[in-house]
């Protein structure tokens, strides 16, 4: 069993300074659904929060690995428009398509004003409150989000992590040893 003391050292998992600030998950919501309705989608998906979490937090972003494969990474995810990522548009992740029709996100082309949660993405950010609470956390950080994301291998972004050469089974194990180091205290400097 774990003390609900803080460890008496600071724990930064991954990275050697902290998140970046206004990366907290309100930040990386916010980013991810602008992503959403610049990019004329109806709905807020996995790879849209994977990429806002990247662009806002450096530990989730040494969490992927080297800067070479956070970068490769990155790029798949901008290039989500134009490549892979066509097949996605207007269709809703986490909802099972009904036999000859594709689950539509709505009619028309344009984004609603919010850019919901898909269901997959609502998930994610459900799992990673329950893993800051099981932590003893108030608050979900990037890295909760990130093992939350790649513990689910039917969505978009584990899709975008294993097309990047990222194994989510060992991203979400690395993390978790690493949080569990420093609620222990005895981790690498990091939260």
């Amino acid at each position: 069993m774990y003390s609900s003391a803080p460890p008496t050292r600071p724990c930064r998992a991954f990275a050697d300074r902290p998140a970046a600030p206004g990366a907290g998950p309100a930040a990386v919501l916010s980013g991810a659904r602008r992503r959403a309705l610049r990019g004329g989608d109806r709905h807020t998906d996995t790879a849209h929060l994977l990429h806002s979490l990247l662009e806002s937090d450096d530990r989730a972003r040494a969490a992927v690995g080297d800067p070479a494969r956070a970068a490769r990474v990155l790029g798949y995810l901008v290039q989500r428009s134009i490549g892979y990522g066509l097949r996605w548009q207007r269709t809703v992740e986490g909802v099972p398509p009904r036999p000859g029709h594709a689950a539509r996100c709505g009619s028309g082309s344009r984004a609603s004003a919010s850019a919901a949660l898909s269901p997959s993405a609502a998930g994610a950010v459900a799992a990673a409150s329950a893993r800051a609470r099981r932590r003893g956390g108030d608050e979900a950080t990037g890295l909760d989000l990130l093992a939350s994301l790649a513990a689910d291998p039917t969505c978009r972004a584990v899709e975008v992590l294993r097309r990047a050469g990222v194994d989510p089974a060992v991203l979400t194990d690395r993390i978790a040893s690493r949080l569990d180091m420093c609620h222990r205290g005895d981790g690498p400097d990091g939260r």
